[in-house]
């Protein structure tokens, strides 16, 4: 069993905290098609278990700031099949601040992603390196209102950009995929020439681990500096729309190579455009605007290095996010770079079975991402209609699953994993200590909320129970774990 300990300054709060001991808890459990079953139980003077886990004053980690999601097309088009009323309670329930998932932050796309109606950009009159065609019209009708219905219920929402596919004529082959596909796209096989020129065999995978040779956004100073002042006016068109961008990153996965929008960068392009072009534009027209690396999808450690080691970075980002197998290299990256800030930027979706190994598998996913330090955890798309298909063809999981032949709405298993943390871990909330769940594939997260309450989070994954201890000060919290079984401990307080 594999503990891993976070110690840096001792906690006054902490340590006082610790002397009163906290006397009971609230337990939530769920499981398999049996959610959110709650009772109270007590600490207990001392237990014949074997400690899992021991908090004392000396253990204070990373502070939690943000849950978020992420604002597409089809996730409007789903919430817009349901009656107004339930429509207003699922909307509250995910952006409220008192509803469930107590998202405060929101991701959307600049130009289409694969979870848009269709391929679009906000400019693609070919040569037009003067923006004078560029406009939002298009997410007028869909991504706007969407995040206009989030801001009602939280008017402090601030939220964050990427882009999937520059427009097609800022490209080496003039279209927003990568890879081409006779069903989804009219891009030519030949043009896969580009991607890895010497190879004689197209790698099938999502994420390739062979990686592109060349830069598909054409490296062209003109084109760079256009696409830098794209940035640029897209921040300022949602700044007229009252919705605040305060967080930019250059490509969303550049390392992977699709049917759908996408871009591939080779590492010497992606310090080239952050460090020459979008951080010098940002910082004169937007200084309020953080430039983070990413999103990285690689565990290619050698790449990411390859960038974050370029003296000219230390001055361009803020931070860096990670999402799918990019999480695998976090902890190595994260020591070798303390000095940034990091974030989560987009929980892996699945494959549209809206099961309960999928809740097991987000669940892990949190366990982890938080555990080794990310103060932020971005979900992908709260709200799809039946198998979660995207305009290109993959089907994929949400949090709220829309029948859009009855029209109605089920909260999936995925929803109450992620209700587990975000209903209890509140911003300002300090990561105490944590497990990944290892061999014994159990999972724990200690957590200390602004108000001074520990909130205990711990999976358990196998098929038979297993017993849980946590030393807190001179208490233990000592409890059985179902089987497949999700479980949130929040400390009352007098």
């Amino acid at each position: 069993m594999k503990i891993f300990n976070i110690i840096t300054l001792t906690s006054i709060s902490l340590f006082s905290s610790l002397q009163v001991s906290a006397q009971s808890f609230n337990w939530i459990k769920s499981s398999d098609a049996n959610f959110w079953k709650v009772k109270s139980i007590n600490l207990q003077k001392k237990t014949g278990s074997a400690i899992d886990i021991t908090i004392d004053d000396k253990k204070n980690g990373s502070k939690f700031q943000s849950w978020g999601t992420c604002f597409n097309e089809l996730g409007w088009d789903a919430l817009n099949l349901l009656p107004k009323d339930q429509k207003g309670m699922i909307l509250n329930q995910l952006f409220s601040l008192d509803g469930d998932m107590h998202f405060t932050i929101g991701r959307f796309s600049m130009n289409a992603n694969d979870y848009s109606r269709d391929w679009y950009s906000c400019d693609e009159v070919d040569g037009d390196f003067q923006l004078k065609y560029f406009n939002i019209d298009r997410d007028k009708k869909a991504l706007i209102p969407y995040i206009k219905e989030a801001q009602k219920r939280n008017p402090k929402m601030t939220f964050w950009i990427s882009p999937w596919s520059p427009p097609s004529w800022m490209k080496v082959n003039h279209n927003y995929a990568i890879l081409s596909d006779a069903k989804y796209n009219q891009l030519s096989p030949l043009s896969e020439v580009v991607l890895y020129e010497n190879s004689k065999k197209r790698d099938e995978n999502v994420f390739p681990k062979q990686v592109t040779v060349n830069d598909y956004l054409i490296q062209d100073p003109r084109y760079l500096q256009t696409y830098a002042n794209y940035f640029c006016k897209f921040i300022d068109a949602y700044k007229e729309q009252d919705i605040p961008i305060k967080m930019a990153m250059y490509q969303n996965e550049a390392y992977s190579y699709t049917v759908y929008p996408g871009c591939a960068w080779t590492t010497e392009g992606a310090i080239r455009f952050n460090t020459e072009y979008l951080a010098p534009a940002l910082k004169a027209k937007h200084p309020d605007v953080s430039l983070f690396l990413g999103t990285i999808n690689t565990n290619r450690y050698d790449l990411v290095d390859q960038i974050l080691s370029d003296p000219r970075m230390a001055n361009t980002i803020q931070g860096i996010g990670f999402q799918w197998e990019g999480g695998q290299i976090l902890p190595v990256i994260r020591k070798k770079y303390p000095q940034y800030q990091y974030v989560q930027t987009e929980s892996e979706c699945g494959w549209g079975t809206f099961d309960w190994k999928s809740a097991e598998h987000t669940f892990d996913l949190i366990n982890s991402y938080l555990g080794h330090g990310c103060t932020e955890y971005t979900f992908w798309n709260p709200i799809l209609t039946d198998n979660g298909t995207s305009g290109w063809g993959w089907k994929q999981n949400a949090l709220i699953r829309v029948d859009s032949q009855n029209q109605t709405a089920t909260y999936t298993p995925e929803y109450y994993a992620v209700k587990h943390y975000s209903r209890y871990i509140s911003p300002g909330s300090r990561l105490l200590s944590f497990k990944e769940a290892g061999n014994d594939k159990k999972p724990v997260l200690v957590f200390q909320t602004p108000e001074g309450k520990y909130v205990i989070v711990a999976g358990n994954f196998k098929d038979a129970v297993q017993r849980l201890s946590i030393k807190l000060g001179s208490k233990v919290l000592d409890v059985s774990l179902d089987p497949h079984s999700l479980n949130t401990f929040e400390e009352k307080q007098n």
